[in-house]
């Protein structure tokens, strides 16, 4: 049975820009967290990633980021689950915000918690934390 590796990513769409899928797949998920509460917006929280607990707490209070994310991971799993029937070896899923920082971090760490449950491998990338960004 071939393994399923999942790259998983967060990136900044003012920054980056959507992340390219350098396997034979050619794309794969890109999940949209712009429409989310913005604790970027907030100076507070300017330094801070979507890996802090302040963050997190923040994009917590907010019901649409939980619909947001269990909707995410419904499509997911039907991917998965196809994926993993038909033998194929990857998948990507993107979450991206304005600056990658907070929102597509927090959705992204939370996608490879939910999916360290599954028989997959999980590569998780951090595009703007990763380049030194913010």
């Amino acid at each position: 049975m071939t393994e399923l590796v999942i790259d998983l990513f967060s990136f900044g769409y003012q920054k980056s820009g959507i992340p390219e899928d350098e396997t034979d797949n050619n794309g794969g998920f890109v999940f949209d967290c712009r429409f989310l509460p913005n604790p970027g917006r907030e100076p507070e929280y300017a330094d801070l990633t979507g890996k802090d607990a302040e963050v997190i707490s923040y994009l917590e209070k907010y019901s649409q980021v939980k619909e947001f994310l269990e909707a995410a991971k419904k499509i997911v799993d039907l991917a998965i689950e196809n994926y993993l029937e038909r033998g194929f070896a990857h998948l990507m899923i993107s979450f991206g915000c304005t600056g990658g920082q907070h929102r597509s971090v927090y959705c992204a760490e939370h996608m490879r918690r939910y999916l360290a449950e599954k028989p997959i491998t999980v590569k998780l990338h951090h595009t703007e934390l990763e380049r030194g960004q913010p």
